[in-house]
């Protein structure tokens, strides 16, 4: 039997989170009986800090999700060179020992899966290559990042990211020039046929609240080409994905980016590389339960 091992998702909200039935399938599968994935409501730097400093030698890694992809960078020993360029850690990665002279008993490693998870599930799709200025990124802030640099590596270093004012793209940018890449900006009012006509992907990271603005867009510029991956997975279908599909467009939902950024957590988490379809099947089952 292996050993007992612990990991969690952190943020706020995390109570519908689906990570921790992806996380139980992966381990079921790899037969890691002894290992748990739990939810911790945190929101804030000091909480944070605190539950971080208090984990024992159990535990393997976390999931973090907002409010905390940037606050638990101070925390971090280490960046991958993604998450370093992103500017965005969803991933901790607790290791066996601490730095020299360090009194802590583990590493702390921050990584981005979240790039992963977009490359794969565009890639489900049939989004294997592209060409400069063949995708569009609807939204800015840390998810918009994560999908500038999967595009980049999809082979497009000079997508258009569509914000509402030049202020939002802040972080975008800053992630961009990191990356060594060139995105165009412009504003939801100002993207025409020609934009949605040459989209061969699309990537939407706007919330729910506000997919009023990219339904609207759609309206507006008539029929779209390509696949859109919109981050947001439940409930599903969502308003932005119904109306890229109703003006002729293909459609890719949240979940199977949720999904392939699990399964690279895991590899991580694990040094094994789990069943994703195992994995796919417990997180559909799970989302049909929920109506």
């Amino acid at each position: 039997m292996s050993p007992a091992r612990r990991a969690a998702v952190l943020g706020q909200p995390v109570g519908h989170s689906l990570s921790p039935v992806l996380h139980a399938a992966a381990y079921a599968d790899l037969g890691l009986a002894g290992w748990t994935y739990d939810r911790v409501e945190i929101g804030d730097g000091p909480t944070l800090r605190a539950f971080v400093e208090s984990l024992g030698p159990e535990w393997v890694g976390l999931s973090l999700t907002m409010p905390l992809k940037r606050l638990v960078q101070p925390l971090l020993d280490t960046l991958s060179p993604t998450a370093a360029a992103v500017g965005s850690v969803n991933t901790m990665v607790l290791g066996d020992a601490g730095p020299p002279g360090s009194d802590r008993p583990q590493s702390r490693t921050g990584h981005n899966t979240d790039v992963h998870g977009i490359v794969e599930a565009l890639r489900e799709a049939g989004v294997d290559r592209l060409a400069p200025g063949e995708s569009v990124v609807l939204g800015g802030g840390a998810t918009a990042a994560s999908a500038v640099a999967a595009l980049a590596q999809l082979g497009d270093p000079a997508t258009t990211v569509v914000v509402r004012s030049a202020q939002r793209a802040a972080e975008v940018l800053q992630a961009a020039e990191r990356l060594g890449v060139t995105p165009r900006l412009a504003g939801f009012e100002d993207v025409d046929g020609m934009v949605t006509a040459g989209c061969v992907a699309a990537v939407s990271t706007v919330p729910a609240s506000g997919g009023g603005a990219v339904t609207s867009l759609i309206d507006r510029v008539g029929p779209v080409c390509g696949v859109l991956l919109d981050v947001v997975y439940e409930p599903w279908p969502t308003p932005v994905a119904t109306a890229w599909a109703g003006a002729g467009g293909a459609v890719v939902g949240g979940f199977v980016m949720l999904l392939h950024q699990a399964v690279e957590q895991v590899r991580l988490f694990t040094g094994r590389v789990p069943d994703v379809e195992a994995m796919r099947a417990a997180g559909l089952r799970e989302l049909a339960g929920r109506g």
